[in-house]
């Protein structure tokens, strides 16, 4: 009878999945620039741009947050 082999041993290892997220790592990072670009250039004051800061950081929470809201899920 054959053996049977793991996903490791088939694939090559523990990192065969390594780089799977990173597409969605490049798509945040250019949201994260694109939101602090337009959150500091319409701040009008310090507190606001500390604010902008923060928002750019959680604005894919904002995005689904928004996106349930309106649909009503």
């Amino acid at each position: 009878m054959a053996e049977k082999k793991t996903v490791k041993e088939c694939c090559g290892g523990s990192n065969w999945n390594q780089n799977a997220s990173a597409g969605g790592g490049a798509v945040y990072g250019f949201g994260l620039i694109g939101a602090l670009v337009y959150y500091i250039g319409n701040a009008s004051t310090f507190v606001e741009g500390l604010v902008g800061i923060l928002k750019s950081i959680v604005w894919p929470a904002m995005l689904v947050y928004q996106f349930l809201k309106q649909f009503g899920l």
